[in-house]
């Protein structure tokens, strides 16, 4: 059989679907764990009873066919940009096509926003999903009770500790063991079922209404629990560059949606009959017999579903960087075949602490369910407003049609953000504050490097008037690469090198570095030489916001007169000291905070992988 039959073609989706379920699904798909029983315990309890549970079945059926299914698999994940989704390929997306939109500042303050609450969510995930399975131990045995929460303490730490090790080797089981823990979920709430085959009946949402109309205050803040059912639904989008929009719409479609309703009304008729079983509604769908198995299973489903978090968090680390909305920071990329997967030791550090944080101050899963679903709803309702745009003004689909679905998908996000919002008090102020810090590090970070580009432009000597005035200047052999920022003058560095040894190297390359609105660029074109004068070049590197920045690598596509070996190359770097100006372009302490983010930003070399014995740095004073 050949690489491009039909054959191949189906075995190869199947694969990357398969392994979609362990990546992609995780933290959705470990939802049953708690997302139901926490409309019936939580902070606004419903009453059991057919009317209110079946009410809140209907709810998260059709939260799982219009958010998931009809916004996220048949809408948002078409919005893709070169087969990368998450908001910070949408936000290029729309730079890209649409540059000079006058919502294009909105459009990127949302994309940030999103972005920002994405890590409030990453520090959420591990915390109540460790949590959800661990507390299950308490029906083997009540005295396990106290023990949750260094049992959760020991996972977590652990969970961190391994992930210098990258996702490569662990990952490739992720698939299969998530496959086993939707089958076993599909075929206990089945088994459930079958005794009240009558709860499929809230697949209408007449019984939906019914509750409404019975109840409306309760009803809507009910929506705040129901939202624990979508938590993930973006890892759908984001993951999208890892296994292509058709593996996870089938896994979605033809696996985890199935599985997922199954459970539910699973869920459903055990507490119809059984009241006192919604403590531990997820757990009492199996036999005693299987307790043990299932919390095996269950604990290894959380750690994945946590593990898919953390690996979120690390990549969207990396696009920021490289999108100049955070200084750099220290990325290891742990699989040479796999350039999506990559560590951060940094944030892995801040996670680990953020989440051990959370699982000691909250202690259940229940106390942290309300901070969950705001940031899930946020994200939410952000996504919805972008995609908008992209309905309407990119692809210009029929109003006729597109206004009605559209504003149905943004009421119902609207909906249950409105009663995610109600419980502010009760924990949803974490991922608020959580996303309000990084959006000051987002927004302060890119207009100081804004700023600083402007001070270093005005300072530069024009590139004519450099060459005029080292026409006679003595030349050393090797090449000498001078990063700069500014593509029309000579680099500070530069002037500086010449103004203390009064030599020039014998080939002086100007090299500016920048990010294109695309996740990745061929080496080929990545390159964009010019001569400017004999031994004298500038040469402009274009990378993706997903693609590693090695620059020595992508300079070996210089012309062959331009190559040098590389103990004659030297890679010149200016290291700008902040001081402040008379007239500052931005408020004292915002320049306080660029300044100390600027003293924080990991090397250059590093992250620019640049051989260790061939960089110099220059300093220079700077007002900003």
């Amino acid at each position: 059989m050949t690489s491009g039959s039909p054959g191949s073609h189906g075995a190869t989706n199947l694969r990357l679907a398969v392994g979609a379920l362990g990546v992609v699904f995780g933290d959705i798909g470990t939802s049953p764990l708690y997302a139901f029983r926490e409309s019936f315990i939580g902070t606004h309890r419903l009453p059991i009873d057919p009317l209110h549970v079946l009410g809140v079945l209907s709810l998260i059926f059709w939260a799982l066919i219009l958010v998931v299914t009809v916004k996220y698999v048949l809408i948002t994940m078409r919005a893709d940009n070169r087969g990368e989704g998450g908001s910070f390929a949408l936000l290029a997306l729309i730079r890209r096509v649409a540059p000079g939109a006058r919502l294009l500042p909105a459009i990127s303050f949302a994309a940030l926003l999103a972005t920002a609450l994405f890590y409030g969510d990453a520090v959420i995930t591990p915390a109540i999903s460790i949590l959800s399975a661990v507390e299950g131990l308490s029906l083997a045995d009540k005295r396990f009770e106290i023990a949750v929460v260094p049992i959760t303490l020991v996972i977590t730490l652990a969970l961190f500790a391994i992930q210098h090790r990258g996702t490569g080797i662990v990952g490739r089981f992720f698939g299969p063991v998530m496959l086993v823990w939707f089958a076993a979920i599909a075929v206990l709430g089945l088994v459930n079922v079958t005794g009240r085959p009558g709860v499929l009946a809230a697949a209408s949402p007449t019984y939906a209404f019914a509750m409404i109309a019975e109840d409306p205050l309760r009803a809507f803040l009910t929506l705040g629990t129901v939202v624990l059912t979508i938590t993930g639904a973006e890892a759908l989008y984001a993951d999208m560059g890892h296994f292509g929009r058709r593996p996870i719409s089938r896994a979605w479609m033809f696996a985890v949606l199935p599985a997922l309703l199954l459970c539910y009304a699973g869920q459903a008729a055990l507490v119809l009959d059984d009241p006192a079983a919604i403590e531990q509604a997820f757990f009492l769908l199996a036999p005693r017999w299987a307790l043990w198995p299932l919390l095996a299973l269950a604990t290894a489903a959380t750690v994945i579903a946590s593990q898919s978090a953390i690996t979120g968090a690390f990549s969207i680390t990396q696009q920021a960087i490289q999108l100049g909305y955070l200084p750099r920071l220290a990325i290891v990329h742990t699989s040479s075949a796999e350039r999506g997967q990559v560590f951060a030791p940094a944030v892995n550090v801040l996670l680990c602490v953020a989440v051990i944080g959370l699982v000691l101050g909250f202690r259940s899963s229940t106390a942290l369910a309300a901070a969950f679903g705001f940031a899930v709803t946020s994200t939410m309702v952000l996504t919805t407003l972008i995609i908008g745009f992209v309905i309407f003004r990119i692809w210009r689909l029929p109003k006729i049609w597109a206004v009605p679905l559209y504003a149905i998908l943004l009421a119902f996000d609207v909906a249950l953000f409105g009663a995610s919002a109600t419980k502010i008090p009760d924990g949803a102020w974490l991922p608020l504050v959580i996303a309000a810090v990084l959006m000051l590090l987002f927004m302060t970070w890119a207009r100081g490097r804004t700023l600083l580009a402007a001070r270093l432009a005005e300072e530069a000597l024009p590139v004519e008037d450099f060459l005029c005035s080292t026409a006679n200047v003595q030349r050393v052999p090797g090449l000498a690469v001078y990063f700069t920022r500014d593509v029309a003058g000579a680099p500070t560095a530069l002037l500086h090198s010449l103004k203390h040894h009064h030599v020039l190297h014998e080939r002086v390359l100007l090299l500016t570095i920048k990010t294109a609105l695309l996740p990745h660029v061929k080496h080929v074109h990545r390159l964009h030489f010019e001569e400017l004068a004999p031994g004298t070049a500038r040469a402009v590197l274009t990378f993706g916001f997903r693609d590693e920045p090695n620059v020595p690598k992508a300079l070996g596509f210089l012309p062959p007169a331009w190559r040098e070996e590389p103990m004659r190359t030297s890679y010149i770097l200016g290291r700008q000291i902040l001081v402040p100006a008379a007239r500052p372009g931005m408020s004292q302490w915002r320049e306080t905070l660029f300044a100390a983010m600027v003293r924080l930003s990991g090397s250059a070399m590093e992250y620019y992988r640049l051989p260790p014995g061939r960089v110099v740095e220059l300093g220079s004073q700077v007002e900003i």
